[in-house]
């Protein structure tokens, strides 16, 4: 079982005679002249700054075209965000106590973290997965596991956001299966599948399959979903992990909406009427720690979407031109010295979050950047929303920083820096020749190298890091401990599985789904077939790589 532990600590008087050994007073820092994107600021800003604003053209009011003030008249005011904390760890039980957890403490949606080999389409039996089930997420093989994750929690009564790329059609079948067990229709249910590959390739290197056939298989998500799952989001557009590979807040926007009007072009492509699925297209940004830069590439994003939308893609639904998005504060802003510290990291991120309009909202616990978070963690990160929706009056009014000459220019400035990229991308082929070429790549590692020089050279502060750092010896927090006996529980109830069901129909599903991937049919119909004859997701995963291969990286210079 998960469990929390305590690490060894030091003596009283070892840490008393540490910190009298300290400086009793240090240089303050001083205040960095730009963003941590590398905008510069000035001190003060004037009406000069906005004076090429045009306020019924870029601005508009909340819930109107170009929707930068928000998506909706009044905003939180009727209804806060959707706090949605993200949660997995050893097996399906495990996690679905978490699930209880955290419902009774208000949370008000759920949001599945995959462990490592299930992200990367191995079963927990297989060599790959040896010694990583559990660890970074729940272990889900089978439809049974799904089962057991939402074991007691009505599937039409909640809405679930499952962050999973690759193998994401395998999972999203799995939950659609347990619901018709449930009794609940595809037509009920309601939530969030990431299945945005791109971004794989971009930062977080959890492909399988090469770019053309991943693709098929996300627009197959969308037209499924488009045709049979009408309240369900069959992409989060992700930012999120752009953001956490070094990239710029600029660079974050550009090549998250990049990618988003890939797929646009994808479904367009596959048949559909923009209309029919843009609505449901939904994305996903990181909350760092620069407040104001962050509020603005909020703004900034929505203005974008919804003009290339209506000029670039011929959507006339208002919902098309909609921008709605999920934000997760900062995990690489996390730091493992003075943890606590990552507690007002994480509000300050959650507020910035909420004034540039976020529809739900994860905020990230203090002991993260150790381990899965404690159950008291998780806990403090959930209160951090609740107090921030209840206690502190932000939410009273829509997008309140409007108007701001200096919040209106910086806005301006993170369109202006995104239109430049796209500019870029479009001389490159577009974003998915720019992918192959290494193009946002190299961006991304450029902005983090350059980044990681100003932390050495002390032109950017990281308090407790390389600033303000205790000299004494904490008291070392406890930490979740995944139990390997977790691993082991896994393993045994698969191969039980394997003895128990109709291997000659799991054979023959298999082979329906091959002939669909190479006939060039809809994949998700055989996936969901193959799912309910007990077909494991690293078997579905095989027959899919028998027909398209693996994606191998070319390496970026």
């Amino acid at each position: 079982m998960a469990q929390t532990i305590n690490r060894p600590t030091q003596p009283a008087e070892h840490m008393q005679a540490a910190r009298r050994s300290a400086p009793h007073a240090r240089r303050a820092p001083k205040v960095p002249p730009d963003t941590l994107g590398g905008i510069p600021l000035k001190p003060v800003y004037d009406e000069q700054d906005a004076a090429g604003l045009d306020a019924a053209r870029d601005l508009g009011e909340p819930g109107a075209y170009p929707f930068t003030r928000g998506v909706y008249r009044t905003m939180y005011r009727d209804k806060v965000w959707t706090m949605r904390q993200f949660a997995g760890f050893g097996g399906a039980a495990e996690t679905n106590a978490r699930y209880r957890f955290l419902l009774e403490q208000g949370q008000t949606g759920l949001s599945v973290a995959f462990d490592m080999p299930t992200l990367m389409g191995h079963d927990s039996d297989s060599p790959f997965a040896l010694g990583e089930v559990g660890r970074c997420g729940v272990a889900v093989d089978t439809v049974e596991d799904m089962r057991t994750l939402f074991r007691g929690i009505d599937l039409g009564d909640v809405t679930t956001s499952m962050t999973i790329n690759s193998p994401a059609p395998i999972l999203l079948a799995m939950y659609f299966a347990v619901a018709e067990e449930q009794g609940v229709p595809l037509e009920r249910l309601g939530g969030t599948l990431q299945n945005d590959i791109l971004k794989e390739y971009i930062a977080q290197k959890e492909y399988i399959f090469p770019v053309q056939p991943s693709m098929r298989l996300v627009t197959d998500v969308v037209v499924f979903c488009t045709r049979n799952v009408p309240r369900w989001h069959p992409i989060s557009i992700s930012g999120y992990h752009i953001r956490e590979a070094g990239s710029t807040a600029a660079q974050e926007l550009a090549f998250t909406l990049a990618d988003g009007f890939a797929y646009v072009e994808a479904g367009i492509a596959a048949g559909l009427n923009v209309d029919e699925f843009a609505p449901r297209l939904s994305f996903f940004f990181n909350a760092h720690i620069d407040f104001f830069e962050e509020i603005a590439k909020y703004r900034a994003a929505r203005r974008i979407w919804a003009r290339h939308m209506r000029e670039r893609y011929g959507a006339k639904e208002e919902r098309s031109l909609k921008l709605r998005f999920h934000t997760q504060t900062a995990g690489c802003s996390l730091t493992a010295q003075q943890i606590e510290n990552n507690i007002a990291r994480t509000a300050f991120e959650a507020m910035s979050a909420v004034l540039g309009g976020t529809n739900s909202l994860h905020t990230n616990s203090m002991d993260e950047v150790l381990a899965l978070p404690t159950e008291k963690a998780a806990q403090i990160a959930l209160r951090t929303q609740q107090i921030l929706a209840y206690e502190t009056g932000v939410p009273s009014v829509a997008d309140p920083l409007a108007g701001s000459w200096f919040i209106e220019d910086l806005t301006t400035r993170m369109e202006q820096a995104a239109e430049d990229y796209f500019t870029a991308i479009e001389e490159r082929g577009g974003m998915l020749a720019a992918i192959d070429d290494g193009y946002p790549q190299r961006e991304i590692a450029d902005a983090a190298f350059r980044y990681q020089q100003q932390l050495e050279t002390g032109e950017r502060v990281i308090v407790g890091v390389n600033v303000y750092e205790d000299t004494a010896d904490a008291t070392p927090p406890p930490i979740l401990v995944i139990d390997p006996a977790i691993e082991r529980d896994q393993v045994a109830r698969l191969r039980r599985l394997r003895e128990a069901r109709d291997n000659t129909s799991v054979q023959n599903r298999l082979d329906e789904l091959k002939s669909a991937a190479g006939a060039n049919d809809n994949t998700m119909p055989a996936i969901l077939g193959a799912v309910k004859a007990r077909a494991t997701e690293g078997e579905i995963i095989g027959a899919l790589r028998d027909v398209y291969g693996t994606h191998r990286e070319s390496p970026i210079f």
